[in-house]
């Protein structure tokens, strides 16, 4: 076999792997991301897909169960609320009135998450 060839054939393999490769990656980086919905959203979700809930923590809502903390959610125009039950590390910014985004899944009507993030308020915004 001429060698010139040969190495056409090596290149042709070469960027064929490459593309199969960098196409993969593609795939997986947007099936591995979660999507984020507000209440009134997640009213419409099936069970057990997952997702991250967002939204405002309900004043009075508050209730620990030895080691699930139970407590609503609310849309930022208070429209809608989602009762979330919550089983992981509680990051120390988390109280009544912030913004949080929980992960996790719908069960029985309620949320259940095991790993939240909070917002923190901006120092910025005019009072």
């Amino acid at each position: 076999m001429d060698p010139s060839r040969k190495r056409k054939i090596r290149l042709v393999v070469a960027l064929s792997a490459a593309v199969l490769l960098a196409s993969m990656l593609i795939v997986v980086s947007f099936s591995a991301g979660t999507s984020q919905l507000l209440p009134s959203e997640a009213l419409a979700q099936k069970p057990d897909d997952r997702f991250e809930l967002g939204g405002t923590v309900v004043d009075g809502s508050l209730r620990e169960r030895g080691d699930t903390l139970e407590f609503a959610i609310q849309d930022p125009n208070g429209s809608a609320q989602m009762p979330v039950v919550y089983s992981g590390a509680v990051p120390d910014p988390f109280r009544e009135g912030r913004e949080v985004l929980v992960k996790g899944e719908l069960e029985g009507g309620r949320f259940v998450g095991n790993d939240m993030t909070t917002k923190c308020p901006s120092k910025f915004t005019a009072q």
